[in-house]
């Protein structure tokens, strides 16, 4: 039998986050050039506070974005909140003047600053269908925020309960399940890929961790982010659906910075902050599932072809160490205080040269 060279490098066309936090102010200048280093493209959300909720907004957070990377070949793609009371016609002029990309679902109260989402899906229809009309997707928040629900349940009934049937009365629309959690999302997407209006991006963390990594030893706050982690057959399901090579799955950090101070209190905010490992702990993963060949498909080809964009011009490569990749800890974000590097917990061999 053939023996097979273990990879020492890898030459990738320059990838894209198809979901990015930065924040504002002295927040997004300390954390949006650890994405532009390496991505060529990302998905910016707009749950600042306040959110982002018209063109204008969305033009203006852009600028700032831009003088946060200077010197890096980086485009920030822009979304818009959705709230029950958006304008179809703002919505309509942001997508025509190429200002906006995507619209983003936060159920109300489902995530940080998350309080102006929405209730009654029926008030947004009429966006919806000019995102149908516009062939522009719809950002979603897989969860239900209901009481009753358990936390760990949020995304299987979110499906059952909201995206089932919006999808049956938006047949066309693009949609993209955010960073799924649970074998139930990742089966989901799988058994609707073949239509190209269905896509879920997957985190590095959620990737790597399950929901003990909270509580190893203690409250880890560190560890904990929305939609929760959770049980390990979830975390393996997510492995086989990024690795798989499958059109319908693509790179989305969920990069959610937040001052040490905020995660480490007595209601600590939810967040990971990945930017400076990610491609990283990305590439570790496909390593470690033996589909090294699909971490392109995944990381840099799958999410242009599903957002109807041109792949990147550029490449990037990855370096094999002999030693495990170190990092920093933390980093520092001006007066905002310290930010926690995610601590995948195992040793990561690649690095990006």
């Amino acid at each position: 039998m053939k023996s097979v060279t273990p990879a020492t490098t890898l030459r990738l066309i320059r990838p894209d986050d198809w979901h990015v936090h930065f924040r504002d102010d002295a927040m997004l200048r300390a954390v949006a050039p650890h994405t532009a280093r390496v991505f060529g493209r990302a998905i910016i959300m707009p749950n600042l506070g306040p959110p982002i909720i018209t063109t204008a907004q969305a033009a203006a957070y852009q600028t700032r974005i831009m003088q946060a990377v200077q010197g890096y070949d980086f485009a920030p793609l822009m979304t818009l909140y959705l709230t029950e009371t958006t304008d179809p016609h703002d919505v309509m002029r942001g997508l025509d003047d190429k200002i906006i990309t995507a619209l983003k679902l936060y159920p109300a109260h489902a995530t940080t600053n998350s309080a102006h989402g929405v209730v009654e899906m029926r008030k947004v229809y009429r966006v919806l269908e000019v995102l149908q009309r516009h062939g522009a997707p719809l950002l979603v928040h897989g969860e239900v925020t209901h009481h009753h629900v358990d936390i760990f349940d949020r995304e299987k009934v979110f499906i059952d309960t909201v995206l089932i049937p919006l999808r049956a009365d938006f047949p066309e629309l693009k949609v993209v399940m955010e960073h799924i959690t649970t074998t139930d999302a990742a089966d989901y997407v799988r058994e609707n890929c073949g239509r190209g209006t269905l896509a879920a991006t997957i985190t590095p963390h959620h990737l790597m961790i399950n929901r003990n990594a909270m509580f190893k030893g203690g409250l880890r706050p560190h560890y904990y982010c929305l939609p929760v982690a959770k049980r390990e057959h979830h975390r393996a399901a997510l492995v086989r659906a990024a690795t798989s090579g499958l059109p319908c799955y693509f790179l989305g950090t969920d990069t959610a910075p937040h001052a040490t101070t905020a995660k480490e209190s007595a209601c600590g905010c939810a967040g990971i902050f990945n930017a400076p490992n990610a491609l990283e702990c990305y590439a570790q993963v496909f390593e470690d599932d033996g589909k090294l060949e699909n971490l392109e498909k995944f990381a840099s080809l799958n999410g242009p072809a599903f957002y109807g964009l041109p792949v990147n011009k550029t490449f990037i490569t990855l370096e094999k160490t002999t030693n495990p990749l170190r990092y920093d800890e933390k980093i520092a974000a001006g007066g905002v205080g310290d930010i926690a590097v995610f601590n995948p917990e195992r040793e990561i061999f690649w690095k990006v040269s």
